[in-house]
């Protein structure tokens, strides 16, 4: 009896090696969980059962269980290195086979799949045409690296202040190389079809004339100018204008302002529409020659918004400006963020939707079976995965350009390891112990 109970405890120290040495030897390995041994005492039974004073048979190993407390995150300088604070796996494919891991060595392959370190597809929810995620639809996350195409210019917004106290310009007619014709002026790029950047430049003219009869007060001209050309005629530099009123309280008079003119203004909106825009280039000459450049502008014109300017008694300001039109782009670089929407960064300074990383978590992570790669698969004792984006119910949300770090605590396995040594020397001693009695029965004359 007492060689089977010292051989079994031999046995018991050795699985308990075993266990500590691999957590000692992953130390290192991002996203790994620690093991434990976890042992159980043995005793002898018949079909009745064991009697109240049955001794012991020895151990057995009852099961390696694994921790999956949080690992401390480690920052790198790679965008696509991810890691999970919280609860939660990344979902892998290897050419349909699902496994699950919390390592989050992360690239793209030459076809722009987000892969791991083994080449396993990262899964997440995609995006449509319209570069919507599509929630609920899980697939292969990928990358688009082509050029981003050029958007044409919908809408100008602007707010700003014209100073109320300026007098009206002395110089007649309008020239915008003469400054003493106008007010004052602003300019902001708006994009053709093609995405090449033309200059629409607005300059105020104060026509307040307070000695006339009637007084004129509180009345401007804005004239607008492309590329210092007519907006519909290339080849003029006369611009389209449309009058400003504003009111007594220094806000902008949208509804009294007249209709239509060739900024086609809307009373109704307060908008203005630049409707008639042909995108001209110039052939470089002395004079220089203006023609269309090919490409055309929006095909329901720009939309110029100037509500909320005012008329006060400060300096002229823009205080706020937009335009949702951009050039051709190319891909600079990836962001995910905590809720692990993927976005792409291009040269022409838009970004766009790529996809969305998915978290699975289970009911009993405990019953999860390892197969090696710092990965796990399903089995009967987890249950089913439920998947969800991170930060989203109880999953954990996503860092990243950094890693989950092993979860080992090196000092408590060192301690351990000591205590695995002693128990096998004990083991053996109790071995060597019957032994010896053995031996003394056989001596006996």
């Amino acid at each position: 009896m007492a060689f089977n109970i010292g051989l079994s405890g031999l046995r018991a120290a050795t699985s308990d090696l075993n266990v500590t040495g691999n957590n000692i030897a992953n130390a290192g390995t991002a996203g790994f969980k620690q093991s434990r041994a976890e042992f159980a005492d043995v005793y002898a039974a018949s079909v009745l059962g064991t009697g109240k004073n049955a001794q012991g048979s020895g151990v057995a190993l009852g099961d390696v269980s694994q921790l999956f407390n949080q690992g401390n995150i480690n920052y790198t300088q790679n965008a696509l290195d991810l890691a999970i604070n919280g609860n939660g796996f990344f979902q892998t494919s290897n050419n349909g086979e699902i496994s699950y891991t919390r390592a989050g060595y992360f690239g793209t392959d030459r076809n722009g799949y987000i892969v791991n370190n083994f080449g396993y597809r990262l899964q997440g929810y995609g995006i449509d045409g319209n570069g919507n995620v599509q929630n609920g639809v899980v697939s292969d996350l990928q990358i688009q690296t082509s050029n981003q195409a050029p958007k044409a210019t919908t809408e100008v917004a602007q707010k700003f202040n014209l100073n109320s106290t300026t007098k009206a310009p002395t110089n007649t007619p309008f020239d915008p190389s003469d400054p003493t014709t106008y007010t004052s002026s602003t300019s902001v790029n708006i994009y053709d079809s093609q995405g090449n950047a033309h200059v629409m430049t607005q300059y105020f003219i104060n026509n307040s004339d307070p000695a006339a009869t009637p007084p004129v007060t509180n009345n401007w001209t804005m004239a607008v100018l492309v590329d210092g050309r007519n907006p519909s005629n290339p080849a003029s530099t006369d611009p389209h204008t449309t009058n400003l009123l504003f009111n007594a309280d220094g806000s902008l008079n949208t509804a009294g302002m007249a209709a239509g003119g060739e900024l086609n203004y809307d009373p109704a909106t307060g908008l203005m529409n630049l409707d008639d825009w042909v995108p001209a280039v110039s052939d470089g000459g002395t004079p220089a020659n203006w023609s269309s450049n090919g490409a055309t502008a929006n095909a329901g014109g720009i939309s110029v918004d100037i509500r909320g300017s005012t008329q006060y008694s400060s300096a002229f300001a823009v205080n706020s400006i937009s335009q949702d039109g951009y050039t051709t782009g190319q891909l600079a670089g990836l962001e995910i963020d905590d809720t692990g929407v993927i976005f792409a960064r291009y040269t022409n300074g838009q970004s766009k939707v790529q996809g969305q990383v998915i978290l699975a978590n289970f009911a009993n992570v405990q019953g999860l079976t390892p197969v090696g790669k710092t990965g796990w698969v399903q089995s009967f004792e987890s249950g089913e995965p439920v998947v969800g984006t991170p930060r989203s119910g109880t999953l954990g949300a996503l860092q990243a350009g950094a890693l989950e770090d092993s979860n080992v605590e090196l000092s408590d396995q060192l301690v351990n390891l000591i205590v695995a040594q002693r128990n096998y020397q004990a083991n053996a001693k109790t071995i060597q112990t019957e032994d010896a009695v053995t031996q003394t029965i056989i001596n006996l004359r």
